[in-house]
């Protein structure tokens, strides 16, 4: 019973999506990318270099603004283990914190995390 439910879900999903803008379908998978989340990793380059590394992020938002919920802000934040030497895992004195990056003025690379470790 529990499949049929599921799979009438997934069918109704199509249909709904099917007769949407691309922009609209677009909201809806992020939507769904971020609520199923991922095990992201954020890098912040300068001068060719990682100067810093995130790890373990589930989503990074856009701001909105904050009296026109349809234009983004120039920003966007999360919440991620910042990974102090660069190993791809979380150290124990390593811990969760939120940050923001400018869409300008920061170069950035957001994967997800390949696995690797590296000591």
């Amino acid at each position: 019973m529990r499949m049929i439910f599921i799979f009438s879900g997934v069918i109704s999903i199509f249909f709904a999506v099917s007769g949407c803008t691309q922009e609209l379908q677009n909201k809806v998978s992020r939507s769904i990318q971020n609520w199923t989340g991922t095990d992201g990793v954020l890098d912040v380059i300068s001068d060719g270099k990682v100067m810093y590394r995130f790890i373990k992020i589930d989503k990074i938002s856009t701001a909105q603004a904050t009296g026109d919920r349809e234009t983004p802000r120039p920003y966007r934040y999360g919440y991620g283990v910042l990974d102090i030497n660069q190993n791809f895992i979380q150290d124990e004195n390593e811990r969760k914190i939120y940050f923001e990056f400018s869409d300008f003025s920061t170069s950035y690379v957001f994967y997800e995390n390949p696995g690797i470790v590296s000591r």
